[in-house]
């Protein structure tokens, strides 16, 4: 009689690269503040993660809606991706 392969289910322990950008409201005490951000950060070590943060207490976000060719917006991109004023961004396309 044929034996049955044993199944084995081993976790997947490779660590990937990730980026988060996360607002919290300005609402929030710096007591209150400090606390959200370190229970963010002791969700990825509690699940044997590596965390390097770097969190500004202030930032201005910036909703701009425009019209623009796709190649502009391919230059206005490379543009972004090399100013050091500018910590992130996100260009979406709006409708079809």
């Amino acid at each position: 009689m044929p034996r049955k392969k044993q199944e084995i289910k081993v976790e997947d322990t490779r660590l990937q690269d990730y980026e988060m950008v996360f607002i919290i409201s300005p609402e929030l005490e710096d007591e209150a503040l400090e606390n959200r951000i370190n229970s963010v950060s002791q969700f990825i070590t509690g699940k044997n993660g590596v965390i390097s943060l770097k969190h500004f207490l202030e930032g201005n976000y910036v909703l701009a809606r425009f019209k623009l060719s796709p190649a502009r917006c391919i230059e206005l991109e490379a543009n972004l991706k090399i100013s050091e004023e500018i910590l992130r961004h996100l260009l979406i396309k709006v409708g079809g």
